[in-house]
Formats: C-alpha cells, structure tokens, sequence
C-alpha cells in the first residue's frame, strides 16, 4: 500500500493521468463520432477516363487541376456524391452563367458521370455517392421526414416540396421530379444556395426519412385539387376569385329574376 502511494505521489503521475485521460478521450470520441466521408474506391482505369472528361468539359471554368478559378470554385475535396448530383442532373457542365444552374438533360451518361466522380473523389476525400439503401424511400419513416423537412427545408422548397422563389433570380426546385438518390445528395453537399447537411445535422437515417416523406407527395393530394401545392396564397387566390364570383354572380340572378 505504501508503494502505491508513493506512486501516486510520483512527480511525473500528473502527466501519465493527462496521457491516459486524452486516449480514452480520443478513444470515446472515435467510436461516437460519425465517420467521415471517404472517397469511393476506383480503378486506375476509371480516374484517367474522368480525368480526360475533365479536361474535355471542366477545365475551362474549373481550372486543369480543379483548384478553382474566378470563374468557378475548387472542386478539391467535394467528393463524388456532388459530381453525380451536379452532372446527372444535367446542372453541370452549365450551358450559360446565370443565378444558378438548373436542372437539364444530362449530357453524359452513367459510366461517364461515374468516372469523372471517381477523378474527382480522388482529387480529395469527400461525400460518397450514397447506396441504395440508403437512399430507399420506402425504408424511412415519412412522418418523421415530415417534421424534418418541414423544419430544416420547407422554408424554400415548400411545405411538400413543390419548389419556391429565393433573391436575386434563384430559385429552390419542386423536388416531384428529382430522383431520391439526387434528394439525398442534395442534403449531404449543399448545392448552390442550399445549405449542408452533413451527418452530424441529419443522420443517414433522418435522410432517408426525408427521402420517404417526398415519396408520399409524389402520389398527389387525397384532399382534391393541389392547387399546385402552393399552400395558402394559391388557396386563398382561388377562394377569393371563384368563391366570392359565384356569390356575387349568384346575387345578381337572384336579383335579376326578383326585378
């Protein structure tokens, strides 16, 4: 006992106990904390074959070694999950400038798409290109996707998604026709003026749950006409134009026929 003691009291006992307390601190965080992203895995063959799409189609704006210019910014680091959703979307390569980059047939197909991802992603480590499970609608909750979407998305996109006007000429897009797949990597990379969100804002999980809830509205309203899914101004124009008209012609018969 009196050895232990003398241990504890050691001059240097202070600096293994701060060793000791930063490994388990490590440790614990290691194993709580969501993994980054990694850039998929890519033969050799299919990082030259996106590197000759890249300079035949990207370099221009993006610079030869994809650092960035005035023109357009760096794509080092991005990770493959933004160049499947920019290029399948037809977003990327941009035909002219503008506000932002709306969505048009895609000019390259999917192996093309997927190996200049696979250059890009070996650029620098970033978001993957999700999986299929991950991105399968029909394994979320949507009602849970509804209170995360409605709290985190529909100040833009619209309470069920149907798209909205943003400043200075942008636009958030009606996602009725936006792949799931495209829906999540849109969350995980943040394109133009959408914000991030990473793993740790909405879990892979919650993603999917978002996935499932824009599913549900691609079936259409059980409620009648959609109006276009405008909510309360597009209902309200509708109540006040029809609804008051048909008063107001209604009142005129009545008239008509009392005189």
């Amino acid at each position: 006992m009196k050895a232990l003691a003398a241990r504890r009291h050691h001059r240097s006992a202070p600096v293994v106990l701060l060793l000791l307390a930063l490994l388990v601190t490590g440790g614990v965080y290691a194993a709580l904390a969501p993994s980054p992203a990694k850039a998929d895995t890519a033969s050799t063959a299919d990082i030259e074959t996106g590197k000759k799409l890249f300079q035949a189609n990207c370099a221009t704006c993006h610079g030869p070694n994809a650092e960035g210019t005035t023109e357009a910014p760096s794509l080092v680091g991005v990770g493959a999950a933004a160049v499947d959703f920019q290029v399948s979307t037809g977003r990327m390569p941009m035909q002219m400038n503008g506000p932002q980059a709306e969505a048009k047939p895609p000019q390259m197909d999917e192996e093309q798409t997927a190996a200049l991802a696979a250059y890009v992603a070996s650029l620098g480590a970033g978001p993957a290109i999700p999986t299929d499970e991950q991105v399968d609608g029909s394994l979320g909750d949507a009602a849970n996707g509804m209170a995360l979407f409605r709290t985190n998305c529909a100040m833009c996109h619209n309470a069920v998604g149907a798209g909205g006007a943003l400043s200075e000429g942008k636009f958030a897009p009606s996602l009725f026709e936006t792949s799931d797949r495209n829906i999540y990597q849109a969350m995980l990379t943040g394109p133009q003026s959408m914000p991030v969100f990473n793993d740790a804002n909405i879990t892979p999980e919650e993603k999917r749950d978002i996935v499932a809830f824009i599913d549900e509205q691609r079936e259409g309203s059980a409620g009648g006409l959609s109006l276009g899914s405008l909510g309360p101004v597009s209902e309200g124009l509708w109540a006040w134009v029809v609804g008051l008209g048909l008063i107001i012609g209604a009142a005129v018969w009545i008239g008509a026929k009392s005189s």
